[in-house]
């Protein structure tokens, strides 16, 4: 009884504070802004600081207590306006977007609480190259096994869009093949599938303000490779070699499966360390022209136990004892690449993309005799302290028959 009697007055002082509560007059919120106080001062003291595709203007901030922010208004091209700001807790304003290195009129307001803006302080400001132009100069276009190559080096790291065209019937009738999007310090990307046919080709730049580059063509004849099949595939267990699994599932032969993610994956022994290899029999003789390694698309990705440098090395007639000696020969040595260049454990969708969707894409660069085994030699994963997880590996060149 005693209880029934508590609960009941507990909801009726409820409901009497909900009632008190919503009879109270709602007060009128505060506001310190005068909409009739006038527009305040200029900034004065402008330093201009030239940047690639744009400006740092740096300015002294008026003493007026209706100063609120100040905001830069440019014309990038013809019709195209931006607008920069910043408030008075700072003084400098980045101007970003422009896609040439011509002189440009900036008009820089004082805008007050209420957003009234002062008269413009109008400077001139010439942009140093911007990085469609830089990265162009040093861009390159060349014929790869099955397809054509772009390298590229971005001193300044801007976020770009590489598009490659195709002259499909020789006409002038240009077809986009591809767009990558990069953000990366320096790479390379390869588009394959193509016949062996002299085509004409073309690379043009675009950034994200849609500024373009000039147009790279170039008349390139792909090379002929075929895709190696796996049905021969099979195992080589050297002494030296590491082919434990982290779980039975994770098997070895499963780099050879035809499986990605986790459809089957080789993870080794967490307790294994590096450099660390293993041994592969083609089942025939191939010279090797490239191949494609998956990464996972969960916790190895870009990060803890993905492959980011390593060896591949060739035999036809390894030693038994599995060393490296004179039966082996070195094809190569590998970086993982980031089109992001995004720093570790962050990525995007073009990383995911391009790593575990396409695989990433290794060429051997000097051309070496056929060869029936291959070794690949692990030298540093991205963070893990010895374990590698590769989800398949994929083989194009010629089959020696």
């Amino acid at each position: 009884m005693k209880n029934t009697t508590a609960n009941k007055i507990y909801f009726l002082l409820l409901y009497l504070t909900f009632v008190l509560g919503a009879g109270c007059k709602k007060e009128d919120r505060l506001d310190h802004i005068d909409p009739n106080s006038p527009a305040p001062a200029q900034v004065s003291n402008i330093k201009i600081a030239a940047t690639p595709g744009g400006a740092m203007i740096n300015y002294k901030i008026p003493k007026d207590p209706n100063f609120f922010y100040a905001k830069a208004v440019y014309e990038i091209r013809p019709g195209v306006y931006r607008e920069a700001k910043c408030s008075y807790y700072n003084d400098t304003l980045a101007l970003v977007g422009y896609g040439d290195t011509l002189s440009h009129q900036v008009r820089i307001y004082s805008v007050g609480k209420n957003e009234k803006a002062s008269e413009p302080v109008t400077v001139s400001i010439v942009p140093l190259s911007p990085p469609v132009r830089t990265v162009y100069k040093d861009l390159t276009l060349t014929a790869a096994f099955g397809g054509v190559r772009i390298g590229f080096k971005n001193p300044s790291q801007a976020n770009l869009a590489i598009e490659l065209l195709m002259d499909s019937t020789g006409a002038g009738a240009w077809t986009t093949l591809n767009t990558f999007y990069t953000g990366a310090l320096e790479g390379s990307f390869s588009t394959r599938g193509l016949d062996s046919v002299q085509k004409k080709f073309a690379v043009v730049l675009w950034d994200r303000w849609n500024n373009k580059s000039d147009t790279m063509v170039r008349t390139l004849t792909p090379l002929y490779e075929e895709l190696i099949p796996k049905n021969k595939f099979s195992i080589l267990q050297l002494p030296t070699d590491v082919y434990k699994p982290a779980e039975p599932q994770y098997g070895l032969a499963n780099v050879f499966n035809g499986g990605t993610f986790w459809n089957g994956i080789w993870a080794s022994a967490n307790n294994s360390v590096i450099p660390q290899w293993f041994t592969l029999d083609l089942g025939q003789q191939v010279v090797l022209s490239r191949f494609k390694e998956f990464q996972v698309n969960t916790d190895h990705f870009y990060i803890a136990s993905a492959l980011k440098t390593f060896e591949i090395w060739g035999s036809n007639n390894p030693n038994p004892d599995g060393s490296f000696d004179a039966s082996w020969t070195l094809m190569g040595t590998f970086h993982s690449f980031k089109p992001s260049g995004l720093p570790m454990g962050q990525t995007n969708q073009d990383d995911y993309n391009y790593a575990c969707v396409n695989g990433e894409d290794f060429e051997f660069e000097n051309v070496v005799p056929a060869v029936r085994y291959i070794r690949l030699n692990a030298l540093e994963s991205y963070s893990s302290a010895g374990q590698i997880v590769i989800s398949e590996l994929t083989f194009w060149g010629q089959i020696k028959h």
